[in-house]
């Protein structure tokens, strides 16, 4: 695993130890910045469920300015804090150690609001739905917000979502991508 692009291009990521998470591999993080980016003018993203953290620290190199990281095991929050060290990114970003319920509370409480959302649960966890309404319904999301959703490619996620609607799905395998877009509340 690596940073593929922008100020921390070429710099290696720790994976999280044990066989718990799925980190993402090179070619579907590629893919997914292809299709949302490439690149941003600063913005703020939220790497919900963000294992080694490494969605979240490509958007920081390729323009966002703040991230926020959360994963409810110790081992992924260390090894996002060594990732960030790492890559020089370690000032634009908070990392907390609280399931997404409690974080997306925490966040709404701190009036944070996010252009750029990556959602990665484990697979097993039938969650997107849930949070993507909290995340509205706590106005954490920005007017145009994306949502990059990483999922079982068995599941087929709802066209809508509150007021997101599905861009695009691809599949890799076993893995699938799907994009929101959160259409203008006022329209």
């Amino acid at each position: 695993m690596r940073v593929i692009s922008g100020t921390a291009k070429g710099r290696a990521l720790k994976a999280v130890p044990g066989m718990s998470t799925r980190p993402t591999t090179d070619k579907v993080k590629e893919a997914i910045f292809s299709m949302i980016g490439p690149y941003f003018d600063g913005g703020q993203v939220l790497d919900l469920f963000a294992g080694s953290g490494g969605l979240g620290i490509e958007a920081l190199s390729r323009g966002m300015a703040k991230a926020v990281f959360t994963d409810i095991e110790k081992k992924s929050v260390d090894t996002v804090q060594h990732n960030l060290q790492a890559t020089g990114l370690k000032e634009q970003a908070e990392v907390y150690r609280t399931d997404a319920t409690r974080a997306l509370k925490a966040l709404a409480k701190r009036a944070q609001k996010f252009e750029l959302v990556f959602l990665d649960p484990p697979y097993k966890m039938k969650v997107i739905a849930e949070l993507v309404l909290a995340m509205e319904e706590q106005a954490l999301l920005e007017e145009h917000a994306t949502i990059v959703v990483e999922h079982d490619a068995k599941d087929v996620l709802d066209e809508t979502i509150g007021q997101c609607r599905l861009l695009r799905r691809a599949d890799y395998g076993d893995t699938a991508v799907t994009i929101y877009k959160r259409d203008n509340p006022t329209s």
